[in-house]
């Protein structure tokens, strides 16, 4: 499948709500790439092996805006061809974060939409799911159930799992017949995409091989956020004339300040999860 999609994958992805697997990175891309991601998450080893899963889950948030290599994976022309085949010609890279499990991890991702709780004003949003290793139903991968985005806001609860890489263990309060999900399985280099509506998850991984991969949320300059603080953003292709988003400038080397990401990370919280978290005078003031 080639990265720009084509009319039929575009009226598939309206039908289903999910196109895959769309080869992006080439395999010296994806050996440089994970490399770059095993040198950083071997310097937050004994942080991220105290963590609860959705602890480590926000600890690996948003790289995209402070490390180099991350931000290249975000802006690379084959993702974004793709991207914009579906949300238009400007795009801003919104949020991203790493969803990986190591071999018998018990972390897990529950039947959920997007959408119930990113607060964004339309669905001209679309989810890249990149993969570095291999993603398969034995390690865990992304699964989705094609047509639900046709159901938006399904009734959620929130069930504080341990092991769910969710922060509340969000859930939509629907059955889900497990025969109708289908597994997006992909190979190192290969992407999915889904939309905001579409409802996923993914389970344990019980193999012995790693699971990772980077989810990038990429949005169109006219979405608005109803937040305390306006969201923010990198502008990865085309030009934003709304100024519903604060552009950040991009990353110019992979050693950023701590303090950089964590601030970052509060305030993109701040907008999904506004009941529950509170961004203070510090990681408002970014820019």
């Amino acid at each position: 499948m080639p990265a720009s999609v084509s009319v039929n994958q575009h009226e598939q992805f309206n039908r289903d709500g999910f196109l895959f697997p769309i080869r992006v990175l080439d395999n010296d891309q994806v050996s440089r790439y994970l490399a770059n991601y095993n040198d950083y998450t071997a310097r937050h080893r004994e942080k991220l092996a105290a963590l609860a899963p959705k602890d480590r889950f926000h600890v690996l948030a948003e790289t995209h805006f402070v490390m180099k290599w991350a931000y290249d994976i975000a802006r690379h022309p084959r993702v974004l061809d793709a991207v914009e085949s579906l949300i238009g010609p400007n795009i801003l890279a919104w949020s991203s974060a790493w969803f990986s499990k190591m071999p018998g991890d018990r972390a897990f991702v529950s039947w959920h939409q997007d959408g119930t709780y990113w607060n964004l004003s339309e669905p001209t949003v679309v989810t890249a799911w990149i993969a570095l290793t291999s993603a398969t139903r034995a390690n865990g991968c992304m699964r989705v159930v094609a047509g639900t985005h046709q159901h938006p806001m399904m009734p959620q609860c929130e069930t504080y799992a341990a092991d769910n890489v969710l922060s509340r263990g969000q859930e939509i309060a629907v059955e889900v017949n497990e025969a109708d999900a289908v597994d997006l399985v992909l190979e190192p280099g290969e992407m999915s995409l889904h939309h905001i509506w579409t409802v996923h998850g993914s389970q344990p991984n019980t193999s012995q091989v790693p699971r990772i991969g980077l989810a990038i949320r990429y949005v169109a300059p006219q979405v608005r956020q109803a937040s305390p603080f306006k969201p923010l953003a990198l502008l990865v292709r085309g030009r934003d004339e709304h100024g519903n988003f604060e552009l950040l400038a991009p990353p110019t080397s992979d050693t950023p300040p701590p303090a950089a990401q964590e601030q970052i990370i509060a305030r993109i919280r701040a907008g999904v999860l506004q009941d529950t978290a509170k961004p203070t005078a510090a990681a408002a003031a970014i820019s």
